[in-house]
């Protein structure tokens, strides 16, 4: 089977909240890329697939909070799979830094960078 992902996913568990509307979700973070992120639920019935969602997670060992804004793009049992829409300069400057020192090989992650900036473009 020929990959299709464009982004390296890194395996990483930690702690998030999901917020959409006046409704507050615990998570957990399965797996995270530039471009997206899968997260572990408990109640996924109450998220509403047609409206985005903030997620707010802090790598461990970090205080600096991650904030994002992502769109749901699918719930299957208790996983929620979410593309970023909008993230502001220091929790990418942090996520980059994270993938960078986890998938470690600066050409595959720079092509990555370019991807994510042509998606930018559309």
């Amino acid at each position: 089977m020929t990959e299709k992902r464009r982004f390296s996913r890194i395996i990483y568990q930690v702690p998030a909240l999901i917020e959409q509307n006046d409704l507050a979700l615990e998570a957990t973070i399965q797996d995270l890329s530039l471009h997206g992120l899968l997260l572990k639920v408990t109640k996924v019935t109450e998220l509403d697939t047609s409206h985005p969602v903030g997620i707010r997670f802090s790598f461990i060992q970090s205080e600096q909070v991650i904030q994002l804004i992502a769109s749901i793009v699918s719930i299957n049992s208790h996983e929620v799979r979410l593309k970023i829409i909008n993230i502001d300069i220091n929790s990418i400057s942090q996520l980059k830094r994270f993938i960078e020192l986890n998938i470690g090989n600066n050409e595959l992650l720079n092509r990555e960078l370019e991807h994510l900036s042509d998606l930018g473009k559309q």
